[in-house]
């Protein structure tokens, strides 16, 4: 059984996620650069070129921390990406990121010339990219960590996602200047069909969520990814390690459920917490499950003004000092369909 006090949270949560209504996920367009932007371009174009630069950098300490994936628009999925880098490897406030996205898919064969052979003007033509942007982030601490997060979005396939995150080049060095430190990342990255009418969720979100006074400009929702729900933003844990004092709190958005006559969907989501140990898995308890249907969503909603989505704020005080697995069951009554998804986490004392 659950605690009152962990039943008020839950629906309070709920209640909140219930009045977003749908902003398609987008991740901000290319624009024409500046000059200043050109001249970074192509200082980390030199980066990637192996015949300038044999090994890499990684001066700065560049990790990849956490991609998800939601539905964008036009059958993209939209992927904010969070990195960390250590702050102590470099005295600038202000970095340099620049992300490119290819597909790994053989590129399509060149088209033949007039005489037959290979069209050697289209063959050398410049590379496409799924998406390419740059700009620049402030270093910031958040919760205790350096984040810098991006986002872009693609067509389901498979990836390699370019990082390079730098110190600004000067217009003019002084002498004796120490070289520009930069780093350089490479994540091979599945990205797959939200949009093929299936059951299916969102990457589950493990974090704070918070209401925004106002939606973002395009240049703050680039530099604020998580905060591409129009109304609210989310700041993922970047780890999963609490304490009794803390909470879980988890959300998610729910795609391609069936509707009825009434265009209102019949969804039970489950929450079902296994603690582990070295002999296996334990049921330890369970939450009051969500019911998303014609009596339990506002009369206004549709599925085609707004967004199907579920989480629960749980309070870890009752939780003994271990490992668990929350178990996220989702079931669409009307197709009579389930899906899974699963979130590891622990608790300590203190």
């Amino acid at each position: 059984m659950v605690t009152r006090r962990l039943a008020i949270a839950c629906s309070a949560l709920a209640a909140f996620l219930l009045s977003v209504a749908v902003s398609a996920q987008q991740a901000a367009a290319p624009r024409k650069l500046t000059k200043a932007e050109e001249k970074e371009r192509d200082s980390v174009y030199a980066l990637l070129d192996p015949t300038k630069t044999a090994t890499p950098p990684n001066d700065l300490s560049l990790t990849w921390v956490r991609e998800d994936i939601l539905k964008s628009s036009q059958n993209q999925q939209y992927v904010p990406f969070i990195l960390s880098i250590d702050p102590a490897k470099t005295p600038q406030k202000v970095l340099t990121v620049y992300w490119r996205v290819i597909s790994t898919a053989p590129p399509p064969a060149a088209p033949a010339d007039a005489k037959g052979g290979t069209n050697k003007s289209a063959a050398a033509a410049k590379p496409v990219f799924a998406f390419e942007q740059i700009n620049t982030a402030n270093v910031t601490t958040v919760d205790g960590s350096t984040r810098i997060s991006r986002a872009f979005q693609v067509l389901p396939g498979n990836y390699d996602v370019w990082v390079i995150v730098k110190e600004p080049t000067p217009e003019k060095a002084p002498k004796n200047a120490p070289p520009v430190k930069a780093s350089v990342i490479k994540k091979n990255i599945d990205i797959p069909d939200l949009w093929n009418g299936e059951l299916t969720t969102s990457s589950v979100f493990v974090g704070r969520i918070d209401p925004l006074p106002a939606p973002l400009t395009p240049q703050q929702q680039m530099e604020r990814p998580y905060a591409a729900l129009g109304t609210m933003e989310i700041t993922p844990d970047l780890d999963t390690k609490y304490t009794k004092k803390g909470e879980l709190s988890t959300f998610m958005l729910i795609y391609n459920a069936q509707i009825d006559s009434g265009n209102k969907p019949d969804i039970l989501i489950e929450y079902n917490f296994y603690a582990k140990a070295a002999e296996g898995e334990k049921f330890f308890n369970k939450t009051n499950p969500q019911n998303l249907n014609a009596q339990t969503l506002p009369p206004a909603f549709d599925v085609n003004s707004h967004q199907l989505q579920a989480g629960q704020a749980v309070p870890l005080a009752s939780f003994p000092e271990g490992d668990y697995r929350l178990e996220i069951k989702v079931t669409d009554k009307l197709a009579n369909k389930s899906i899974t998804r699963n979130v590891n986490f622990s608790v300590a004392g203190s």
